[in-house]
């Protein structure tokens, strides 16, 4: 429905194996076996890294959106008679409560906690459309909390729906997000995990792009490409190994809620089983996580605490790697 590769064709998928970096357990296996046939052989040894990452695809659910949005949302609300989520979002514009979304500075703590360096991934379209549904770049509340993300973070571009379509608007969301943070911008993930090869990740390139996010799937959790860790993407229409560094991440909260709809208990087992079997391989671990299933909105309940759980057994892990004390 989406215009995306369907996970049910890949091998991966068909094959059960989804679920296992395959790639880097085959690399394992292939030093050992080097090893014992040419003793003298060294390989540097890879350490396990956790590496959180958020995309930012609508930043408030109530503030900032302007008296028409919030009208035409109330209307609906009194439509359906959800009298809970009309006042709901009176207290949020009434500043009586911080808006339901705002979990910028719960998440800001659990990173400092421990200290953890996540990337940043920012919708910042000309308009708003049907899957664009960020507040747009030109609000100040907008650019500041950007802004207040580069001051601690990587941010990078999540290019808008509509430049799937509209390939120019690629470079101009690019330069909204460089005026807005002062720097080159050069990291992204797709929005919904759209894209399509070897074409989006050309066009990626010729933007300036050297790290892409995008590896894996919108409608599943998993090891897309069997690797727990990052790789240059090879063009096989070229026959080149381009300059596109990939970084491959294999759970998204909105796969676990919106398409295998498990709960939040299940989801955090889920996700323990991805944290235990990148760490056999020394691989990266790249979560996908968004601020709003992370704030207080009666209908991702439970799933801020279940995340604080999985970051306090990831980090550990990572310190352990690191030899961080």
């Amino acid at each position: 429905m989406y215009g995306r590769y369907a996970h049910e064709n890949s091998l991966t998928f068909r094959e059960n194996f989804l679920n296992i970096p395959l790639v880097n357990q085959w690399l394992q296996v292939f030093k050992k076996v080097l090893k014992q046939q040419f003793p003298s052989f060294t390989a540097k040894d890879s350490s396990f890294k956790f590496q959180p990452t958020y995309d930012i695809d609508e930043a408030y659910s109530y503030k900032h959106k302007g008296w028409l949005r919030n009208a035409g949302g109330t209307v609906k609300d009194l439509l359906k008679r959800d009298w809970s989520k009309v006042s709901l979002r009176r207290r949020v514009l009434s500043n009586k409560i911080k808006d339901t979304y705002d979990s910028y500075e719960w998440m800001d703590e659990l990173h400092q906690q421990y200290n953890l360096k996540p990337n940043y991934f920012f919708l910042v379209p000309e308009k708003n459309g049907q899957y664009d549904k960020n507040i747009l770049p030109t609000n100040t509340a907008m650019q500041q909390l950007i802004k207040q993300h580069t001051e601690k973070y990587t941010v990078g571009i999540h290019p808008s729906w509509q430049s799937g379509d509209e390939h120019s608007f690629l470079g101009k969301e690019i330069k909204t997000l460089e005026g807005i943070t002062g720097k080159t911008v050069t990291t992204s993930r797709q929005h919904f995990i759209r894209f399509t090869l070897p074409d989006t990740f050309r066009r990626l390139l010729s933007a300036g792009i050297k790290e892409d996010y995008s590896m894996g799937y919108g409608s599943i959790n998993g090891f897309r490409a069997s690797v727990a860790s990052p790789f240059y993407w090879y063009d096989l229409a070229k026959e080149e190994q381009t300059e596109l560094l990939l970084h491959p991440f294999c759970h998204m909260e909105a796969n676990s809620f919106y398409e295998q709809k498990v709960s939040s208990q299940q989801a955090l087992e889920e996700m323990l089983h991805y944290l235990n079997e990148v760490k056999k391989v020394n691989g990266t671990l790249i979560t996908l996580w968004h601020n709003t299933f992370l704030g207080t909105d009666p209908f991702f309940a439970g799933w801020r605490e279940i995340y604080q759980q999985f970051i306090k057994e990831a980090s550990m892990f990572h310190f352990e790697k690191s030899g961080t004390t």
